[in-house]
């Protein structure tokens, strides 16, 4: 004899299919906890940790060897997050001064555990390892050098993360008209000290990632997030082959949406693939910021437009455009539990956020 359905069990479904089943939409922006774990809140002013309580952001800012000195950076850290002590966390940093002499140690790992008492999350390590500084001889420094091991072990033991931006875009290597996203065509044009492509006598791309790669190798224990996917955001064959040989490591996808986008343009399927296979290993960011020369205002309408386009493209399967890439491409429409992932899971997984 048949049965029927129970009532409860019908409205659960209902329900369900109110909410719109296996996808979110546009609409749900807002309800849905979100981290965008690559930030740098390089001011005292609010303004963006208070936009990410309107728009269910954590945010994890990190501090870098570039630009503001490291100490402000730290000093900016902390006032963020005592302002905002749920919606904001931070990494640390530390200085290549004085790099090769036992005090560059000493000193180094004196600020980091300091920084970790402050509560750090770990620690961001920046392309000036690998193109710009260099030893006592004028030899580039890489990532793999011995001396880096006590910093490495510091995190191990303390249970913190490196975040690496180790490299650039493959694009850095090619003339600006060869590049694939204006993004890239955009930074470069403008910082012609970090176009690889002017500078031959450099490092090259595979020579950095190959000192990144053993560096992995070497330190299996460590736990490793690829900024920016790797710097192997030209084909996710290449990253693939990483994340199955690195167990240890994720990627986030900071400043790199408008090369996933190119991708999607070339093979919608691929990406959502890529996707679905490493969706433990992918994490949510923008490389976005404020300083204090910031019109606050500005960025914060800035920052609201990049979280909402970068959510239509992972949601939604519409036609979209970005000022990054040139065309149109469909977005990827992931699956809830892929967003789930991307957007807040993996980053409390891989940072602890």
């Amino acid at each position: 004899m048949k049965t029927n359905c129970s009532a409860p069990f019908l409205l659960a479904c209902m329900l369900l299919s109110a909410c719109g089943g296996d996808y979110y939409t546009p609409d749900d922006f807002q309800s849905v906890a979100k981290v965008d774990t690559h930030i740098h809140l390089n001011s005292d002013n609010p303004i963006i940790a208070d936009l990410a309580k309107e728009d269910n952001f954590t945010l994890l800012t990190i501090n870098v060897d570039s630009g503001t000195p490291i100490d402000e950076q730290e000093r900016f850290a902390l006032a963020q997050i005592a302002q905002s002590p749920v919606q904001v966390k931070y990494l640390t940093t530390f200085s290549m001064k004085n790099w090769g002499a036992q005090a560059w140690t000493d000193t180094t790992l004196s600020h980091l555990k300091s920084s970790f008492e402050h509560g750090a999350l770990g620690v961001k390590v920046w392309k000036n390892i690998g193109i710009v500084e260099r030893d006592s001889s004028g030899s580039f420094i890489m990532i793999d050098d011995p001396a880096f091991d006590p910093v490495v072990q510091l995190l191990i033991d303390n249970d913190k993360t490196m975040l690496g931006h180790l490299g650039e875009p493959k694009n850095c290597w090619l003339p600006l008209e060869q590049m694939t996203v204006n993004n890239d065509r955009n930074y470069f044009r403008d910082h012609p000290e970090y176009h690889m492509y002017l500078h031959p006598e450099y490092p090259g791309y595979d020579e950095v990632i190959a000192s990144r790669d053993r560096f992995l190798e070497k330190h299996p224990d460590l736990r490793f997030v690829g900024a920016h996917l790797g710097s192997l955001e030209w084909n996710l064959d290449e990253l693939a082959k990483r994340l199955d040989k690195f167990p240890n490591m994720a990627v986030d996808m900071g400043a790199r949406i408008p090369h996933l986008q190119y991708l999607t343009q070339v093979d919608r399927e691929k990406v959502r693939t890529f996707f679905d296979r490493y969706q433990d290993r992918i994490v949510y960011a923008t490389d976005n910021g404020i300083r204090p020369t910031s019109d606050p205002e500005k960025t914060k309408a800035s920052q609201h437009e990049a979280w909402m386009n970068d959510w239509k493209y992972f949601v939604t399967d519409e036609t979209l455009t970005s000022p990054h890439v040139n065309g149109s491409f469909q977005g990827l429409k992931l699956k809830k539990q892929i967003i789930d992932k991307i957007y807040r899971e993996n980053a409390v997984r891989w940072f602890k956020v």
